[in-house]
């Protein structure tokens, strides 16, 4: 078969070929290539309705990332064995996928987008995500649809000093960072990093490394373009009326002025809604049918109103300075029967985490087409409709939710004790109960206080922030106006230009995320925003600290109690048993719950320090060996005519012979002992079988 339109495009990109296909497959998209990394193939396709959406006052874009399990080799897990719904890490991808597009796209284009990125074959060594993301620019860029990239991704790691584009499976487990760095040839557009506590320096200095790979892929891109792009389709929006626009003006600007400056949130939003149904309801018969100018006049006052507050008064809607935090309250121990509790508020903003501890075995399976096979840590971030004021379905966990989740994790994750020095799976549910901007970084506060009060012995308090941006150009002279504002709250967070998260301990950076909707950030804004985050954080951090500055000493009465020992190998069989029925006997009689590692480490665990050392004994006398001249209390097992089969140890058993149970003649066996009695004995040969004989004649001699 020909394919005359078939190009291959091909470049390096940390050492390692990327390759564009375009022109085989999916001819029907508006814009499809098939990116080739390594043996990573993801084939990526845009597709734009022919049409705007009506009644609409957002773009819509989707974003999927598609996992087949055939691309890593496997079968699906479950009976039916088909994909289905997407992984907590194809959601987190797509995310990614989203996040450095969705701010590119013109102002007015309300047709819908769809950009399906399907993992075909993987090569752990090369990032799919990292394909998927360059694969979702390059698709929008050949294509007809409105796009103002190209942009570039790649993944930044730091060892021994250096900075590593891409970094392969080896080099990921001993790198201090793992940075996904997306943006245009002239800024960066967003960021996604977990760090091992590096300095605001390092985490710069990152970026900026990622940025310089970054334009070299977008210049790539626009060869691309050059040769097989497409003409972009006209975008027209329908302009307001420049005596609407005023009328609006009139009766809005006053009304918003009240609203922005109410720091209660539903007081806030109230007033917003009231002044937007008023202003409808003043003009609407002398300018009919123009209800959607209308609320698209009102909303760019309030935006106007915002910025001109804090960017001319210095200001914030709620009286605070740029750098200010808001109050902060805090408890631990919140909870009387869950094994660690911490309740963080910081404003409006309020997050009760909740941490429970089991053993390893209840880590999380993980079902997917990574490396990853589980996890022995786990954040779950629930967001209910009543934390805004809201009501709506209560369904299962959105990408919102995940994204959050995954967020609070990595930031905690450099902290946490290793498996040998705290043997337990961890698991830390973040419940929003009030919210008004910054609940992903109330929940890392709300758990680093959850840790501790559990008595988890994390190396140091984590705490985040989340920074906003406000930013007005002046297109006739050339310059910009900038304010950087620490811990946003929700109207900051929606009508200003970035979301810029940072979480970390005081020695360093443990978690960072950056959305934006303008065109990209300069190193001036992002070195001053990182500075900015730190003094913030220091002060989270006092805060928190006045309630509980280091892990309790003693964990939980409720928790599980772990015990760790260290077995032979060749033991295993031996502590498991024909059947698991030796395993499933110590289980039953000390009530623990025992997992077994290959490499012979036993976590017994049990709901109190008795029952845990009951497990341990149990174990260490099946293992022990039986020793001549040890006296031991056994139990008889089996009756023979010659004499009794004693278990001296669990699953060792010797021969009483009938001539060594008593100091006189015994004619019948019953006669001294039966089935089920206990009996001391002294073992007093171990033949070259290994048979063991006892006596118990020698002990009523002596």
């Amino acid at each position: 078969m020909r394919f005359e339109d078939y190009r291959v495009f091909k470049t390096a990109l940390g050492g390692r070929l990327l390759q564009f296909e375009i022109g085989k497959v999916a001819e029907q998209a508006n814009g499809a290539v098939t990116v080739r990394y390594g043996d990573t193939v993801v084939n990526v396709t845009a597709t734009m309705a022919k049409s705007p959406r009506e009644g609409i006052d957002f773009f819509p874009l989707s974003c999927e990332y598609e996992e087949k399990m055939y691309a890593a080799g496997k079968f699906p897990g479950g009976f039916i064995k088909r994909e289905s719904r997407p992984s907590e890490r194809a959601t987190l991808n797509a995310r990614l996928m989203d996040r450095p597009l969705r701010p590119l796209f013109p102002k007015g284009f309300k047709n819908d987008v769809q950009i399906v990125a399907t993992v075909l074959s993987i090569d752990h060594d090369c990032p799919p995500e990292v394909a998927a993301m360059i694969g979702s620019s390059v698709a929008l860029s050949i294509s007809n649809i409105p796009f103002e990239g190209p942009t570039g991704t790649v993944v930044v790691g730091y060892i021994d000093g250096r900075y590593v584009v891409n970094p392969t499976t080896e080099e990921r487990l001993v790198s201090k960072l793992n940075l996904t760095v997306s943006g245009t040839y002239d800024a960066i557009m967003m960021v996604e990093a977990g760090a091992q506590e590096l300095s605001e320096a390092e985490i710069l200095d990152a970026i900026l490394f990622g940025h310089d790979e970054i334009k070299k892929i977008v210049e790539f891109i626009n060869e691309v373009v050059g040769e097989v792009g497409k003409a972009k389709a006209e975008v027209t929006e329908d302009g307001i009326p420049e005596d609407l626009f005023a009328a609006v003006r009139e009766i809005a600007t006053p009304k918003m002025r009240d609203a922005i400056h109410t720091v209660e949130r539903q007081a806030q939003y109230e007033k917003i809604d009231a002044a937007y149904a008023d202003t409808k309801e003043a003009l609407e018969e002398r300018f009919p049918d123009s209800s959607k100018f209308i609320s698209t006049a009102v909303e760019e006052i309030m935006v106007e109103e915002f910025r001109n507050m804090i960017l001319d008064e210095g200001v914030r809607p709620d009286g605070r300075k740029p750098n200010e935090i808001r109050p902060i309250w805090v408890e631990t121990g919140f909870l009387p029967r869950t094994h660690g509790t911490g309740l963080f508020k910081r404003g409006q903003t309020q997050v009760l985490s909740v941490l429970t501890l089991a053993p390893l075995g209840e880590g999380q399976t993980i079902d997917g087409i990574g490396d990853e096979t589980n996890k022995r840590y786990i954040h779950h971030y629930n967001f209910p409709p009543y934390s805004v004021g809201e009501t709506r379905p209560m369904r299962g966990p959105g990408r919102r939710e995940i994204g959050h989740g995954a967020l609070a994790e990595r930031a905690l994750l450099p902290v946490l004790p290793s498996e040998e020095e705290f043997p337990y799976a961890i698991r830390i549910v973040s419940e929003v109960l009030s919210s008004n901007g910054s609940s992903s970084q109330g929940s890392v506060c709300g758990s680093s206080l959850a840790l501790m009060d559990a008595g988890v012995p994390i190396k140091a308090t984590v705490s985040g922030v989340a920074m906003g941006l406000v930013e007005s150009y002046n297109e006739a002279t050339g310059e910009s106006r900038i304010e950087i504002l620490s811990d946003i709250q929700g109207l900051e967070d929606h009508y200003g230009d970035m979301d810029f998260k940072v979480a970390g301990t005081a020695a360093g950076i443990t978690a960072v995320q950056m959305d934006i909707k303008v065109h990209g950030l300069s190193k001036e804004i992002l070195e001053k925003a990182l500075a900015q985050a730190n003094e913030g954080r220091a002060h989270i951090r006092e805060q928190m600290e006045l309630e509980i500055k280091e892990p309790r000493a003693e964990l939980s009465p409720y928790a599980p109690r772990i015990i760790t020992i260290q077995i032979d190998t060749d033991d295993i069989r031996t502590v498991i048993g024909p059947g698991g029925k030796t395993i499933n006997r110590i289980t039953a009689e000390t009530g623990v719950k025992i997992d077994i590692e290959e490499t012979g480490v036993i976590y017994i665990a049990a709901p109190s320090m008795e029952s845990a050392e009951a497990g341990v004994k149990a174990i260490e006398l099946l293992l022990k060996d039986v020793e001549i001249g040890e006296i031991y209390d056994g139990v008889v097992k089996r009756i023979m005519a010659f004499g009794a089969f004693i278990e001296v140890l669990p699953g060792k058993e010797g021969l009483l012979h009938i001539s060594k149970m008593e100091n006189h003649r015994v004619e019948k066996v019953e006669d001294v002992m039966n089935l089920g009695d206990q009996v001391r004995v002294k073992v007093v040969e171990i033949d070259n079988q290994g048979r063991i004989n006892l006596s118990r004649k020698e002990l009523l001699e002596d």
